[in-house]
């Protein structure tokens, strides 16, 4: 099914889609319709435009891909699935992810991951191809995030300041020669091993097939690793896992 999305209001748009009985969807036009996809389920979904805030909020299966950028929240708590942003995402991406996999072909604004989660066999990923804004990861409690870094500056870290603020559970992996700035005594910081690099390949690997980058060259980078100190104090605040 194809929807025309011009000059539609964000609740028309969401109740075509949610009347639609067919697996897979195209979106043309689209312009700021907030809330595209919310809950959705086992359904495959193309948008070609910029869909508006919380695209895929509580997503729990299938898979979106965004021909073009995204705004705000995009991934928003969502459980399961798969979402592909062909450009820029703004704030906020991946907010309490619960699980599934949020891949960015470009920059992403402040706080991609805070809240970040994982359970059981869940284990939420954001595979970011540029930078990210400040608070990277902030309060994350699992999950694996990725920061490729493409088209960074050379020797300027590839995200803003405060990264890993609060967080106490998960890993962040920054392709970069340099760390990131002002990390905090409760974060740990290290240079990634081989061991490090072959656990995101999978990722790495979606994330070429699905964009177009070469594999091999971005393993071959050097990455920093991010995650909570043993003796982390935030850990006291929240708890057991």
């Amino acid at each position: 099914m194809k929807i025309d999305a011009t000059g539609m209001e964000y609740e028309e748009l969401g109740r075509c889609l949610r009347s639609c009985t067919d697996p897979h969807v195209q979106i043309h036009n689209c312009c700021g319709q907030r809330y595209i996809a919310s809950g959705m389920q086992g359904r495959d979904l193309e948008i070609w435009g910029t869909p508006g805030n919380a695209l895929g909020a509580y997503l729990d299966g299938g898979s979106i891909r965004v021909h073009g950028n995204a705004q705000d929240a995009v991934g928003d708590t969502m459980n399961a699935g798969t979402i592909w942003v062909e450009g820029r995402a703004g704030d906020a991406a991946g907010y309490a992810m619960r699980g599934g996999t949020l891949m960015i072909r470009g920059d992403v604004g402040y706080r991609a991951g805070v809240h970040m989660k994982a359970f059981g066999d869940s284990c939420a990923s954001i595979v970011i191809g540029g930078t990210a804004g400040s608070f990277l990861g902030e309060y994350q409690a699992g999950g694996v995030i990725v920061v490729l870094g493409l088209g960074a500056l050379e020797g300027q870290p590839v995200v803003g300041g405060f990264c890993g603020r609060g967080m106490y559970g998960g890993r962040i992996y920054l392709r970069s020669t340099i760390p990131p700035r002002d990390l905090t005594e409760k974060i740990l910081c290290r240079r990634a091993q081989q061991a490090d690099k072959e656990a995101i390949r999978p990722l790495l690997e979606q994330f070429c097939t699905a964009f177009g980058e070469e594999l091999e060259p971005l393993l071959a980078s050097p990455f920093w690793v991010l995650e909570p100190n043993p003796e982390n104090q935030y850990k006291a605040l929240y708890a057991p896992m």
